[in-house]
């Protein structure tokens, strides 16, 4: 089992940046590739960054170049540095694996973004 503790979400303004960070605990070793999801009201949840354990990165369009994942695999733990940060960001943001393990879900962290 694995446990995931997100923050570094808040308020922020249009332009601003926030970094995000997640946090694994338990059965780590089994950790392979992880993404960053957000759930915007209304919306269907979304992958927007994804890394290997080696690194490799990939992104969902509207976030390149703005948000950039990486790794810590001593620390395991994962971050997302987010800048240039727009109103349609405003979401809650959870970590998981990918693909998702559904009993994986921590408590996500909310990002405000205003104009």
């Amino acid at each position: 089992q694995v446990q995931l503790v997100e923050s570094g979400g808040g308020l922020v303004q249009a332009g601003g940046s926030l970094r995000l960070s997640c946090a694994a605990s338990g059965s780590t070793f089994s950790i392979g590739a992880m993404g960053w999801y957000r759930q915007a009201p209304g919306k269907q949840r979304e992958l927007v960054a994804a890394i290997t354990r080696g690194s490799i990165t990939n992104y969902v369009d509207s976030v390149k170049g703005r948000f950039t994942i990486s790794r810590d695999n001593a620390k395991n733990t994962v971050y997302l540095q987010m800048n240039s940060l727009k109103p349609e960001d405003t979401a809650a943001y959870y970590c998981n694996t990918v693909p998702i393990r559904s009993n994986y879900w921590g408590q996500g962290t909310q990002v405000t973004v205003s104009s």
